[in-house]
């Protein structure tokens, strides 16, 4: 079993920032795809964003956040994170970790294809 703790949510001002961390109870290493999602009250669930080391590494984000959001993650603490610039209100959602072991490269970015989910750490965007 695989668990995923998400930390860093809060409150903040549009135009401010927010650093979302997600801890691995196994070896990141093992965990081939890593990603964030977030999903705001009445909306379905969004890819935000998504990291894989495999055969090739890849990095996906959604066109909302491209320029503003940062995938990134530390093997060596099993952990992953989503540096979240210029915030906007409209990124106000709850925030999800989620992971797969194996390697994911596409072009839309669905909760179907993770395996492993966390709680959610909430991010509120306030004008």
């Amino acid at each position: 079993q695989v668990q995923l703790v998400e930390s860093g949510g809060g409150s903040v001002l549009a135009g401010g920032s927010l650093r979302l961390a997600c801890a691995a109870s196994v070896n990141t290493v093992n965990l081939k795809s890593m990603a964030w999602f977030r999903q705001a009250p009445g909306k379905e669930r969004e890819g935000v964003a998504a990291d894989t080391r495999g055969g090739y590494d890849y990095e996906y984000y959604a066109d909302s956040v491209q320029g503003r959001f940062t995938i990134s993650r530390d093997n060596s603490k099993n952990s992953m994170y989503l540096q979240m610039n210029s915030l906007k209100p409209e990124d106000s959602a709850m925030y999800y970790c989620a992971a797969r072991p194996n390697a994911w490269y596409g072009y839309s970015l669905l909760s179907g294809d993770f395996t492993y989910w966390g709680q959610g750490t909430q991010v509120t965007v306030s004008s």
